[in-house]
């Protein structure tokens, strides 16, 4: 099989306008950004549609393109960052219908959503055609993805000689994502801060799409799956699929692989229907609803990796955890017939904010609770932990107040109560099915409490909020009896302690039935409280911090509350005090030392 760069003819050079201005570099990486993550859709339906146990071999392959083509999001994003852009992906444009056209290259150059198989193919190895020899630097209307990144190539060089590497590479080195953030390819993950690591960065995108050089096979890395061979670049990997062959030492394009044969089952790919969109079904169909939903998860992943490349680079994780769910949402719409012979699919249609639910709130400090995932928290509330000091005969006393938390712009904090990094985030919830089902009640405070009263104070109290924090049972008796003696001052100020030192805000109390609710005054954070012996609690969310449920539906913004961060509670998002009869912990073995705090990480 002849690789077109074996071919005698070399296009005509046509000129393409440089990138000659800052403004007009971070708009090139802006549509790299919207190139790299155009491509996604497209693999990701062929990756869903094959049986893995079936083509393993396919879908080790696909699997492998789609990772490194997240990796080439990511330094694209880098590159932007880099010099002083902000990368969008959380916007209509990125998901216009398919098939659509890629982003500002070739019209010629279509990409549909298709199963796996021929046709898939051929839209793969057009999209990674490695440039012919000698073809020019494209910027715009690119035939080739090689020739565009070496026109950004071309404009970074030439800004650095005219104005100096310091004023082309001014953005904010905190905002790059670095090799510690994604662990999941063979490939280079690349924190860009001059031109070394820019032109860096941009080798790995174009290598491993088409090769170390134009006309070889290999892109430099070792297989992530095979670690004792080396790596195909993608162009190549879909020839292996197509010819059935594996390439080997001494292969060339000229050559085609020559190496172990491998076998494709066709009857083992799941035959989607070609480019399903949301109108194709009535609303309230079952294929609508479950490709509706599929639309949401998918428009909060772009959602958080809009926000992981934008100061908040340790949400990576959690929008890498979203992709299980995905996968789990594409499968289920495979197992629905979608006319003759074939199944439904996902459609990859843009969802605006204001109708994923948990996207509700225009707070600037708010916490959004992911479905079946973590708590977002905007705005940079400060985290902190909290210990609870007890008497000698194991009274509850107070809280002391111990180191704050590094935390980012917007950052995620553990629900399921799994996270190897409590009480961040890493995505586990995805991976073990997490079941985030919120079933609080919403209804307000003063609808539900019970009052009871005592001299120049009324209690008032909400069972269903109670942590079982112990702070309302006094040295010898609980509030409710020490009430009868409040006409003593001493007892009465207990009392009132007592009650400002209850986390959930269970308790509160009024000076009189009916009267002002009095508060302890509270900064607006979250403190991660540890009870006595190591006990791991809630999440305590102090000074009305506005919480949304997954569903959107606004839980009542108080002074008090606490979120379960055990994963078990009946009440979600509230705590209900489970973490005392599971004992849930953050430490366990294997943990590990969090740089900067001195304390172990789970």
């Amino acid at each position: 099989m002849e690789h077109p760069a074996g071919r005698q003819h070399a296009p005509v050079p046509v000129p393409s306008a440089r990138i000659a201005t800052i403004d007009g570099l971070r708009e090139h990486l802006q549509w790299a950004v919207e190139l790299e993550h155009a491509t996604l859709p497209p693999y990701l339906c062929a990756l869903y549609s094959l049986d893995p146990e079936r083509n393993p071999d396919a879908a080790e392959a696909v699997a492998g393109v789609f990772v490194e083509e997240m990796l080439h999001l990511a330094l694209a994003a880098n590159l932007l960052n880099a010099v002083g852009g902000r990368p969008r992906l959380d916007a209509p444009e990125m998901l216009p219908p398919h098939p659509r056209r890629l982003p500002h290259g070739d019209p010629s150059l279509e990409l549909s959503l298709l199963p796996f198989g021929d046709d898939a193919l051929d839209m793969f190895l057009r999209l990674e055609r490695p440039a012919l020899p000698g073809a020019p630097a494209e910027g715009d209307g690119y035939e080739t993805i090689g020739q565009f990144y070496e026109a950004i190539e071309d404009g970074l060089r030439g800004l650095c000689d005219r104005l100096g590497e310091r004023n082309v590479f001014t953005g904010d080195p905190a905002r790059q994502l670095h090799a510690g953030h994604f662990r999941h390819t063979a490939g280079r993950m690349i924190a860009v801060t001059d031109l070394a690591s820019a032109l860096a960065a941009l080798e790995e995108i174009v290598e491993e799409g088409e090769g170390t050089s134009r006309g070889a096979v290999w892109d430099g890395d070792q297989d992530v799956h095979h670690p004792d061979r080396d790596e195909v670049a993608h162009y190549y990997r879909f020839q292996e699929l197509r010819a059935g062959r594996r390439y080997r030492r001494g292969d060339t394009p000229r050559s085609g692989p020559t190496g172990e044969p491998f076998s494709v089952d066709l009857a083992g790919v799941r035959p989607m229907r070609r480019n399903p969109r949301l109108a194709d079904h009535a609303p309230g169909s079952a294929i609508r609803t479950a490709q509706e939903e599929f639309d949401r998860t998918y428009c909060t992943l772009l959602h958080l990796l809009e926000q992981a490349f934008n100061g908040s680079p340790r949400l990576l994780a959690v929008a890498i955890g979203t992709m299980y769910k995905l996968k789990a949402q594409a499968e289920a719409l495979m197992g629905m017939p979608d006319g003759e012979g074939t199944v439904a699919g996902p459609t990859f249609e843009y969802v605006p904010p204001e109708q994923r639910g948990w996207t509700a709130g225009d707070s600037p400090q708010r916490i959004a609770v992911l479905p079946d995932g973590p708590y977002l928290v905007y705005g940079r509330v400060p985290l902190r932990r909290k210990r609870k000091i007890v008497s000698g005969g194991g009274s509850a006393l107070t809280w002391q107040t111990g180191e704050d938390l590094p935390t980012e712009d917007i950052y995620a904090l553990c629900r399921c109560g799994h996270s190897r990094s409590k009480p961040f985030c890493d995505g586990t919830h995805a991976r073990i099915g997490f079941d985030g089902t919120e079933s609080a009640d919403v209804r307000p405070y003063k609808e539900l409490q019970h009052v009871h009263d005592g001299v120049n104070i009324s209690a008032q109290r909400v069972g269903e909020l109670c942590v079982h924090a112990a702070f309302c049972i006094g040295r010898t008796e609980p509030i409710a009896a020490m009430l009868a003696d409040s006409g003593d001052s001493d007892v009465r100020s207990n009392i009132m302690g007592r009650i400002e030192h209850c986390p959930s805000g269970s308790y509160s109390y009024a000076l009189r039935r009916g009267g002002e609710t009095i508060e302890p005054d509270l900064p607006q954070a979250i403190s991660v409280l540890e009870e006595e012996d190591g006990l791991a609690s809630a999440l305590w969310v102090t000074g009305g911090v506005p919480v949304h449920r997954a569903d959107g539906r606004p839980l009542e913004t108080r002074n008090r509350m606490t979120l379960c961060r055990c994963g078990h509670s009946a009440g979600k998002p509230l705590c209900d005090g489970t973490h005392r009869r599971i004992d849930f912990r953050e430490e366990h073995a294997g943990t590990s030392r969090h740089p900067g705090t001195g304390r172990d990480r789970a």
